[in-house]
């Protein structure tokens, strides 16, 4: 945690988290004489709370293999812990592409899992938001990267949306079978033939139809995952600008917003960044889980809040079970090697 101001958004977010989980206990890296001093307006997180002075920092525009090289910074020190047993998960609001290389360099990948997948939640127009995976940890997969990333975001989906059964679904350029790329078309092919799997596979799905609430789990690469993550937080903020603008353009405009506040209400909490904080690296032996650089105290407590359901719910286990699934099928080489027809 780096910064006055960081600090005092972690601390207001830990305390926050901690009325929601009486249990957690945190370990704090960072500047000491900053946290102590934040923490003096939080006493019921002091008093569950270490203190682990750290003077050394990734910065934002660290590449990973210069954040890795920093050994005693607060984020590499953080994960230490985690692959210690010091600590059940890490919550970072660090630089992505440093946290992800050095939870994988430190934790590495679970049995059956080539790559781990960044996962988030967004909203969507259905009864519960949807999981996202991947946004940026592999900006290139094949068909098996594919898979598992479908099978690890179906057992999050387990926990986080509370699912018995999530509704899975291939991020495409088209729902026909014959649309997109080879990788995307071998897996599809995988996904299908699993019929043992406890998720539900539902062909693909298109980026116009991520919001619309009719898929739990929506699987692409890193590349086009990302791309369609800030479009969409791209279109929301344009949305609430033009709204804004709009209500504020004429005497009539601002009556109008006082008889539609309680709507505006709603959308600007449905839409709020906040509200689905935490994105997790799916596929570590650890949990990791990073928070928006720009998260207010609530998003923050969101972030810690995913962390302590996926502790409470060993996702490691249930994705390793799930994982072996996958690999006793004992199709899945197979059909990765035959050419879709």
């Amino acid at each position: 945690m780096g910064g006055d101001e960081g600090v005092r958004v972690m601390m207001a977010g830990a305390a926050l988290a901690r009325r929601r989980h009486e249990g957690l206990r945190f370990t704090l890296f960072g500047d000491e004489t900053r946290i102590k001093a934040a923490l003096d307006r939080h006493p019921n997180l002091r008093a569950a709370s270490d203190v682990v002075h750290s003077d050394s920092v990734v910065d934002g525009s660290d590449k990973p293999s210069v954040a890795i090289r920093k050994k005693s910074s607060s984020m590499a020190m953080a994960i230490a812990a985690v692959k210690a047993g010091q600590a059940g998960a890490a919550v970072s609001a660090g630089n992505t592409g440093a946290l992800m290389a050095m939870a994988k360099l430190a934790l590495r990948t679970m049995p059956g899992v080539d790559r781990p997948a960044l996962a988030a939640m967004l909203p969507t127009l259905g009864d519960n938001d949807a999981i996202m995976l991947d946004l940026g940890a592999n900006t290139e997969c094949d068909a098996r990267n594919l898979v598992q990333f479908a099978v690890m975001g179906a057992a999050y989906a387990r926990i986080a949306l509370d699912l018995d059964r999530p509704r899975v679904r291939l991020l495409n350029i088209g729902t026909e079978e014959l649309k997109g790329t080879d990788e995307i078309r071998d897996a599809a092919a995988v996904l299908r033939a699993a019929n043992d799997l406890s998720f539900q596979f539902d062909g693909f799905t298109e980026g116009d139809k991520i919001a619309r609430g009719d898929t739990d789990v929506i699987v692409c690469d890193g590349f086009s995952g990302n791309v369609a993550l800030k479009t969409a937080e791209g279109t929301a903020r344009f949305v609430t600008d033009v709204l804004r603008k709009a209500f504020t353009s004429s005497i009539r405009s601002k009556i109008g917003f006082l008889i539609s506040k309680p709507a505006m209400y709603m959308l600007k909490h449905h839409l709020d960044p906040n509200n689905h904080n935490g994105a997790v690296f799916l596929g570590l032996n650890g949990v990791v889980v990073k928070s928006h650089g720009g998260a207010d105290e609530k998003g923050v407590a969101n972030a810690v809040h995913v962390a302590a359901r996926l502790l409470e719910e060993d996702i490691t286990r249930r994705i390793a079970a799930d994982m072996a699934g996958v690999e006793g099928l004992g199709a899945v080489a197979s059909k990765l090697e035959q050419p879709v027809k």
